[in-house]
């Protein structure tokens, strides 16, 4: 029997020289990729659970020393509004995945008062396992150089102007998400 480290992973190779040539692979494609190393990520959900996720990504970026920028579009654009505490809520409805403290039929999480509830133990999860309120995130987010690109065909759309976002917010089009990505190591669409 061949020890765990010699098992055989292709023809005539072993486990470690696949790993040896991966290894070899990574650290010449550093080396002709000598440029900065960005992030670029498209936020278009405005709720609750769809907030975190987009700034956790962007924030470790930057505080891995990426340059990292997050598109905000159509309903994203509540993650950068100045009223996002009110803006950003959690629906059962729909959310088959959302943990509830008893099973509930559908009929059930439609019921008055079911949306504010689920986003109050939602809010009460994050805080129970000590995960920063997205207060927080954006606060460390515009710290660490993250650009909070809101986008201006969809304020257009939804009638929001400047003035309804966070301060240091920055509004462009498409096409700057795309030079962004282009030139991205990593693009993502949460």
């Amino acid at each position: 029997m061949l020890d765990e480290r010699e098992r055989i992973t292709a023809p005539g190779l072993s486990e470690e020289a696949v790993r040896q040539i991966v290894q070899e692979e990574i650290e010449r494609a550093a080396r002709l990729d000598e440029g900065p190393k960005r992030a670029a990520i498209i936020a278009s959900k405005g709720t609750l659970d769809w907030a975190y996720p987009p700034l956790i990504l962007a924030t470790t970026a930057a505080a891995s020393g990426m340059d990292a920028s997050i598109f905000f579009t159509f309903y994203g654009l509540d993650i950068i509004h100045k009223d996002f505490e009110h803006k950003l809520k959690v629906s059962p409805v729909g959310n088959p995945a959302m943990p509830m403290p008893v099973p509930m039929p559908n009929l059930v999480t439609v019921l008055p008062g079911m949306g504010p509830l689920a986003t109050s133990m939602m809010k009460s999860k994050f805080h129970g396992k000590h995960v920063a309120p997205i207060s927080e995130l954006l606060e460390s987010a515009q710290e660490l150089g993250v650009h909070l690109v809101a986008c201006q065909m969809t304020m257009e759309v939804f009638g929001y102007t400047q003035d309804d976002f966070i301060d240091g917010v920055e509004f462009a089009g498409a096409a700057k998400f795309l030079a962004d990505a282009r030139m991205a190591h990593v693009t993502l669409f949460v």
